[in-house]
């Protein structure tokens, strides 16, 4: 039972971080109808630029952590700007945007590789590597950091979705992008807050990822993870982002104690294949019509 428990706590960490990256795909397709691939890169970029803030320019961890959010959000603004913004003013097919998506989150890695290099940078030593021990159980003192980070940055969204005047109109603009505009909603301009809300949540994520593992350009793959966490939870819900993202955190660990490792991906995109056949709307997504 405490080896259990264990991988709880250590599923608990990760698919917290899983939910600050899951939550930046929720809002976009909430909103635009289709998944925002280059996610993955802003993530990515997320992950260097905490890394060269603590290294290069030697700024204390809170100052470098809340300017990486801020970097990925200006960066998601940019994306949004440049490769979708066009797009939607000509009412171009969703199929031109997800092409887009790719093109976006594939330049995004390679100006890494071109410009820093292919080679995996760690991130310096912050927090004490003595775990906390709490009776069998011993938790990491980043894992604790993470999930309390998560929570935080979690609970500010849902405060700002649920209790705002700007939340109420990304809701409104969810259901209905039409009837929001004909309403007085500068929808342009809700497109612009969620992809920066997005992008900040994604450097967040992209900081204790990189603090946790390793940082190298192909990490926006890895972060494919949350999407998986996302389409579990159901696109478009954050709610359903935030638990698919935890179950997909323990499934994960409890497949790395008890089976292999290896398999931790296996398991993943199966259980992506499995949602996608049985319940293709996820665990709490709804139907078009429904949210009409």
């Amino acid at each position: 039972m405490t080896a259990f428990m264990q991988q709880i706590i250590n599923g608990l960490s990760i698919g917290s971080v899983y939910a600050l990256m899951a939550v930046g795909y929720s809002l976009v397709y909430s909103i635009m109808n289709f998944s925002n691939f280059a996610h993955g890169g802003v993530i990515m970029m997320g992950a260097y630029i905490g890394f060269f803030l603590l290294t290069a320019f030697k700024l204390p961890f809170l100052i470098a952590f809340g300017l990486a959010g801020v970097g990925t959000g200006v960066l998601a603004l940019v994306i949004e700007r440049i490769a979708y913004s066009p797009l939607r003013k000509r009412n171009a097919p969703f199929l031109y945007f997800i092409i887009s998506a790719m093109g976006a989150s594939i330049f995004l890695e390679n100006i890494v590789v071109a410009t820093i290099g292919p080679t995996f940078k760690t991130y310096p030593r912050i927090f004490s590597p003595e775990p906390i021990a709490v009776g069998n159980l011993s938790i990491g003192r980043l894992d604790l950091i993470m999930c309390v980070i998560s929570t935080i940055s979690l609970a500010a969204l849902i405060y700002v979705i649920e209790k705002t005047k700007v939340g109420t109109a990304i809701r409104a603009t969810a259901y209905s992008v039409r009837a929001s505009a004909l309403m007085g909603v500068n929808t342009d301009q809700i497109i612009m807050i969620v992809f920066g809300l997005g992008g900040l949540l994604g450097g967040i994520a992209g900081v204790l990822f990189g603090m946790k593992y390793t940082v190298y350009p192909q990490i926006g793959f890895i972060t494919m993870k949350s999407f998986i966490a996302a389409v579990f939870g159901g696109l478009g819900s954050l709610p359903g982002a935030v638990i698919g993202s935890i179950l997909l955190g323990i499934i994960e660990t409890l497949t790395s104690g008890y089976i292999s490792s290896q398999y931790r991906d296996l398991i993943a995109f199966a259980l992506l294949i499995f949602i996608l056949i049985v319940r293709p709307i996820g665990l709490m997504g709804k139907t078009t019509e429904d949210k009409a």
